[in-house]
């Protein structure tokens, strides 16, 4: 029943796994925007508080400027996040998830809780198909 009601992009009766191959399939767009590692960090920092640019991008490391402001941008023109403007000099202004965005916390813990679990064994697979997989010379 739930393939009829998807648009006619996201339908293929064959394959169970369509969004994964169709791009133009909403599902596969918003998949591809919330698994994006640097929005999974600004909704895990948006967990607890309101924060600023700034401190945001002092809290991940390794994101410059640009691709916070693409982020932060495309987090909330999908509802994810909210982003507040104070009219001050300097004008002041914070990002804090929505009633939406607050959704995916338990989704994003729980997919960290995962990944800690299990690093010791996926680390454990990585170098026995590295040595697997080495070339002599």
């Amino acid at each position: 029943m739930a393939a009829q009601t998807l648009p006619a992009e996201c339908r293929d009766d064959r394959d169970p796994f369509q969004w994964d191959v169709r791009e133009d399939c909403q599902v596969r767009q918003i998949l591809d925007r919330i698994a994006d590692k640097w929005s999974l960090l600004v909704i895990a920092l948006l967990d607890e508080k309101k924060l600023r640019f700034g401190e945001l991008g002092r809290e991940i490391d390794g994101i410059s400027k640009r691709m916070l402001t693409v982020t932060l941008r495309n987090l909330e023109r999908d509802g994810l996040v909210r982003r507040t403007v104070y009219p001050e000099v300097p004008p002041r202004v914070e990002y804090e998830l929505t009633s939406l965005g607050r959704t995916l916390l338990g989704t994003t813990q729980a997919l960290v809780s995962w990944t800690e679990e299990h690093q010791d064994q996926i680390a454990e697979a990585r170098q026995s198909f590295e040595k697997a997989n080495a070339t002599t010379p």
